[in-house]
């Protein structure tokens, strides 16, 4: 099996993303990947593609992925159903987080617990 072939899902995560200026090489059995994710949350997603692949320090690839905007962590898309509570435990893994959400987002809400499908909230880093 090739790296290449091995890693397939983070390529494939790679392109879903949207990552741009991608380049993707195999050199003697390692595979290098490089490109620009738009945010840190995007850049995590890739890295834990990779580790849930290679283990935690693989030695057949070598990735080079840097962040368009980190003044932000990641930008989301409201979804019909979803709670700053749930968003927040998607971003950080902890559900009481959603105030640093609303405060991030002062200017779009006036309230915690009054989001709207499509409107596009700034996750920031924390």
């Amino acid at each position: 099996m090739t790296a290449k072939s091995k890693y397939q899902a983070v390529l494939d995560l790679g392109e879903k993303l949207n990552i741009k200026n991608g380049d993707v090489t195999e050199e003697n059995g390692i595979l290098k990947v490089k490109g620009t994710a738009n945010t840190p949350y995007e850049k995590n997603l890739l890295w834990d593609k990779i580790k849930e692949i290679g283990g935690d320090k693989p030695s057949d690839i070598m990735a080079n992925i840097t962040v368009a905007d980190e003044s932000v962590y990641h930008r989301h898309t409201v979804k019909s159903g979803e709670t700053l509570s749930k968003i927040a435990k998607q971003y950080y893994d902890n559900a009481s987080k959603y105030q640093a959400i609303f405060s991030a987002n002062t200017n779009i809400l006036k309230n915690p617990d009054l989001i709207h499908p499509g409107q596009e909230l700034v996750i920031p880093n924390i």
